[in-house]
């Protein structure tokens, strides 16, 4: 199995999708994401991506992750990062998820996190 740590990188887990970022590893990130994020409250999550082809297919693991624990998701769809970060401040929500890779090429993917209030989280 390949270094897990070596996947994450100053904003979230990256990697070439469905190679390194498969739809089974982004169902566990939206398990543990859900479970970290709503910290056993009931609680919802901002989930958005940017057009990435491979995006529907991560995104869709992901919240089926999510749900699977009990947390709530908003879907927004295809929007920028500072979306989701703006929805999850406005909705109080407990976190947000982007699934994106910004300007890497075409077939990387990324999954980002964000903390209540839309912030970034830490590297702890």
């Amino acid at each position: 199995m390949k270094d897990l740590r070596k996947m994450f990188g100053t904003d979230g887990i990256r990697g070439i999708a469905n190679r390194d970022l498969t739809a089974e590893l982004s169902c566990k990130v939206g398990r543990a994401a859900a479970r970290f994020l709503a910290k056993g409250k009931r609680s919802k999550i901002v989930v958005g991506r940017d057009p990435r082809p491979s995006g529907d297919m991560l995104v869709k693991s992901l919240i089926a992750g999510i749900l699977s624990e009990g947390v709530d998701v908003l879907d927004a769809g295809i929007v920028p990062t500072p979306t989701v970060a703006m929805l999850t401040q406005i909705l109080k929500a407990q976190g947000g998820i982007v699934i994106s890779a910004s300007h890497n090429p075409l077939e990387d993917n990324g999954i980002k996190l964000l903390s209540e209030g839309g912030k970034k989280l830490s590297d702890k």
